[in-house]
This record gives C-alpha cells, sequence and structure tokens, in this order.
C-alpha cells in the first residue's frame, strides 16, 4: 500500500492494485445498477400510475393499498432481505433497488393523470370514441414524461448511493466486479494508515451524487412549463 506516485497517481491498495483504475472501472458498475435499476422502476411506477389515475375507483384504491404497503417497508430492510436470501449479484441488485423506488413514480404519475384527465382535450379523445389505451399512451403519458425524467434522475443519486451503501455492507456487488461502496468496504480497515483507500472512492460518489443533483435541478427548471424565465 503506497501513496501518490507518478505511477500511481492515487496511490495503490494492500494488493497493489492502482486505486485510480478501480475507481474509474467502478464507475461503470455503480452508474450501470444506478441508472438500470431507476429505469425498472420507472416502467413499473410509470404504468402504475397511469393505470390508477385514468380508471380512479377500484382499480385506484387496490394499486393504491399495494403503494402503501411497499411504502410501510424500509427500504433497506427490504433491499437486505431479498440479497440474503438470493445472494448478492448485479442482476439481483438492480432488481432490489427497482422494485423498492417504484412507488415514488406512481403516487406522483398518478397525481398528474388525475389533474391531466380532466382537461378539455381528453374529454373530447373520450367523447368521440378513442380507445382508452389510446389516450393513455397519446395524451396522458406525453404530459407527465417531464415529470418522470426530473424524479429519475434525482433517484439515480440516492440509488448511487444505497447500492454503495448495500456494497459497503457485502451484500451489494461482489469481487471480481468493482464498485466505489465495494472500494469503500475494502478500505474502512486501512483508515488510519492508508487514508487514500477510502477517501477517492469516497470524494467520486460524492462528486457524481452532487452533479446528478445539480442536472436534475436544471431539468426541473427547463421542463416545468409553469417555471417564469427571466
Amino acid at each position: 500500500m503506497e501513496g501518490g506516485s507518478t505511477a500511481h497517481l492515487l496511490g495503490t491498495d494492500n494488493l497493489g492494485r492502482d486505486i485510480l483504475s478501480r475507481v474509474i472501472y467502478g464507475s461503470q458498475v455503480s452508474l450501470l445498477v444506478g441508472i438500470t435499476s431507476v429505469v425498472v422502476a420507472g416502467i413499473i411506477g410509470v404504468t402504475i400510475g397511469l393505470i390508477a389515475g385514468y380508471y380512479g375507483g377500484f382499480i385506484d384504491n387496490l394499486l393504491m393499498r399495494v403503494v402503501d404497503s411497499f411504502l410501510a417497508i424500509p427500504t433497506i430492510l427490504f433491499a437486505l432481505v431479498i440479497l440474503t436470501i438470493f445472494g448478492p449479484s448485479i442482476v439481483t441488485l438492480i432488481f432490489v433497488l427497482g422494485a423498492t423506488n417504484w412507488v415514488n413514480y406512481a403516487r406522483l404519475v398518478r397525481g398528474e393523470v388525475l389533474s391531466i384527465k380532466e382537461r378539455d382535450y381528453v374529454r373530447a379523445a373520450h367523447s368521440i370514441g378513442v380507445k382508452n389505451h389510446k389516450i393513455i399512451l397519446r395524451h396522458l403519458l406525453p404530459n407527465v414524461v417531464s415529470t418522470f425524467i426530473v424524479i429519475s434522475t434525482l433517484s439515480v443519486a440516492t440509488t448511487i448511493i444505497l447500492e454503495a451503501s448495500l456494497s459497503f455492507l457485502g451484500l451489494g456487488i461482489q469481487p471480481p466486479d468493482v464498485s466505489w461502496g465495494l472500494i469503500l468496504s475494502d478500505g474502512r480497515d486501512y483508515l488510519a494508515t492508508s487514508w487514500w483507500l477510502a477517501t477517492f472512492p469516497g470524494i467520486a460518489i460524492t462528486i457524481t451524487v452532487l452533479g446528478i443533483i445539480f442536472l436534475g435541478d436544471w431539468l426541473r427548471d427547463v421542463l416545468d412549463p409553469r417555471s417564469i424565465k427571466k
């Protein structure tokens, strides 16, 4: 374990592996898990939100009770249980993170649809006999896309932190794969003597999450039709 040098700018770990190379390679896995799980959660949540908001009545009540049930379960506890049962892997991690985050999309999309479906053009389409699935795809879905983009951008940041937390606990990404959380886990025992092992992946997580949050704020201002542009 050596500090920074010309050959290894960010130092090496206890096995002589270059920290800079591991941080760069680990970004692929962390971003892959973060983005893919958000896509999975978005598909599930947006679909349920559209159906619940448009049809209402019994279907709405049933789907919202399912949403409430998922909200009652702590995210980290649910993830730990599933990963313990099925074993940690990239596919299982993506499924778990997607299955725990879709409720946020469902609730917000449902709220948007409840307002949009009362507008004149939706009522006109319904009155001339346009089928329900066409109304959902042509009139409702395009109007909730901007909301989905903003929420999903911010959710990527949260998911990256959650993946790093699970990997830090040993239930996320497993060797020989590398993620920022796994590098943090490897370096926690050497903080007193080799601070660079955990510091640089922690900085990478911080910068990435802040950048994604700033991107989400910018997209919210750009895509929100109610924002006043000066």
